[in-house]
């Protein structure tokens, strides 16, 4: 099965009205709506992608729980904040403060799923064959 077929099957549409994009070999188009859709190691790898380029988006207890630098403490929080403020220019700065990165991304994908950071539609993941679909719009 492709990975239109696969979406098409799960949007229980036929696979000539989704149209694949033009920027990305993984995403696909059915009218207004836009989907992901990857196998399961190429899900992981996105997400950790992603995970990756947003550090300094996280929680600040989630970023300490993951840093022998920092502790449960006022300076430690304001230090992460310092960062945060700065948005994806404190990203890089952000992941010197994690010890174990994979560490770090298994842990997210644990706690929230893939589905969380590759669906900024509705945060979903649905499975169907061998594929994995999120919607991004």
């Amino acid at each position: 099965m492709t990975k239109k077929k696969a979406l098409a099957e799960h949007l229980e549409v036929k696979p000539n009205e989704i149209s694949q994009s033009s920027y990305d070999e993984n995403t696909f188009e059915l009218g207004n709506q836009e989907y992901l859709v990857l196998t399961d190691d190429e899900a992981d790898q996105r997400t950790k992608e992603y995970i990756a380029d947003s550090v300094w988006a996280f929680n600040s207890d989630f970023i300490i729980e993951h840093s022998s630098a920092l502790d449960y403490d006022e300076a430690s929080k304001k230090v992460i904040m310092a960062i945060a403020e700065q948005c994806e220019s404190g990203n890089e700065a952000m992941k010197k403060l994690i010890d174990n990165f994979d560490e770090f991304a298994e842990d997210a994908i644990s706690a929230d799923g893939r589905g969380h950071f590759l669906s900024s539609y509705d945060g979903a993941e649905w499975k169907n064959g061998d594929y994995y679909i999120y919607r991004t719009n």
